[in-house]
């Protein structure tokens, strides 16, 4: 659950928050290791400052004299290093032979440095875990460019970020922002960076890097939710690609009007399947099939190679079902495409590996 702290900075505006009050609201993916790993990495480091205080006491070895006034050898350096870093200290009782000094650094220090992490180990993460994750958040704000946002973590936004997955965008590069913490947590295992607010607000947007965003998905459940959703990010980012679904086909027009480039209309779309499925269910299934990228078969957009250009779209090896020229596009058959131009685009069915 959220702070009051955090609640009350969403209230205020988040985006223009320090960095250190957006912690819990915006997440960054961090890869995950092993707790053994952890905890091994911490000892060689603790190793490492035993022997860099040893190599300076025994450089500087002129300076010390141990209680027999003999020059102190590179032992005695490691076990004044050892008793120094570890604040223990000896008084009536202390180690003076080579043999104990020995047993001391091989048996007793390692016992005591894995006492000292396992004391203090998880204490200081839990102090410098708020201080990590704004120096992420920081860093992911200046940096974070031409991704894209994806609103609502439901059915169709999973289904829609997994479509994205299965093309090649990296979960780096997608930002949910969602107002259930249980599907944000979802995402964040995922891997996809995480955003904690409703995305009517703007300034929830802004902390999600709408203005620098290359696209935007909007699948909220209520259309009147996705207006106002589409038109914010609109007023944010003029130039994004912001694809929305609706459930209902009257609805189409305000989005549209309200910035939308492209719109699904999620009811009518199921329902025509559904309906088609009765006669002829084999069309369904190559509809599933051009849908799922992962595997079989997949449309795809790709550039026009030079070879091509001046040949009818038709005569391609590729089955192509329409050229995107100056923006537009041109279903194959159409006088227009006949021939294809440089610079054109073909939107064309592809066969997928499994």
């Amino acid at each position: 659950m959220l702070s009051e702290f955090e609640e009350n900075a969403i209230k205020r505006g988040v985006s223009a928050r320090p960095h250190f009050a957006l912690v819990g609201l915006l997440r960054i993916p961090e890869v995950q290791t092993s707790p053994w790993t952890q905890l091994i990495r911490r000892v060689l480091f603790a190793i490492g400052l035993l022997f860099t205080a040893a190599t300076v006491v025994y450089v500087g070895r002129h300076g010390y004299r141990d209680v027999s006034e003999d020059e102190l050898s590179f032992l005695d350096a490691f076990y004044y290093a050892t008793v120094s870093l570890s604040t223990t200290g000896y008084g009536d009782i202390s180690p003076v032979s080579p043999a104990a000094r020995l047993a001391n650094i091989i048996i007793i220090t390692p016992l005591r440095v894995l006492f000292l992490i396992v004391l203090v180990g998880t204490t200081l993460g839990v102090l410098t875990e708020r201080s990590r994750q704004a120096f992420k958040i920081q860093r992911w704000r200046r940096s974070v460019r031409n991704h894209t946002v994806v609103v609502g973590y439901g059915t169709k936004g999973r289904t829609a970020i997994d479509a994205m997955l299965g093309d090649g965008v990296q979960p780096a590069d997608i930002v949910v922002v969602d107002t259930d913490l249980e599907v944000l947590d979802a995402a964040a295992n995922a891997g996809l960076v995480t955003v904690h607010g409703s995305a009517t607000r703007s300034d929830v947007l802004r902390l999600a890097g709408v203005q620098n965003a290359a696209s935007v998905v909007v699948a909220a459940n209520r259309d009147d939710t996705a207006v106002l959703i589409t038109l914010t990010a609109r007023e944010l980012n003029k130039a994004a690609k912001i694809v929305v679904a609706v459930r209902e086909a009257e609805n189409t027009h305000l989005l549209r009007q309200s910035g939308a480039d492209s719109v699904v209309v999620s009811s009518e779309t199921a329902g025509r399947l559904l309906g088609v499925a009765t006669t002829t269910p084999n069309v369904v299934e190559i509809m599933e099939d051009l849908l799922t990228p992962e595997q079989g078969f997949a449309v795809a957009e790709r550039e026009v190679e030079p070879s091509e250009i001046g040949g009818s779209p038709r005569h391609l090896s590729d089955i192509v079902l329409g050229v995107v020229r100056d923006g537009t596009l041109v279903r194959v058959g159409e006088p227009a495409v006949d021939a294809i131009e440089a610079g054109d685009k073909l939107l064309y069915i592809r066969r997928t590996h499994k």
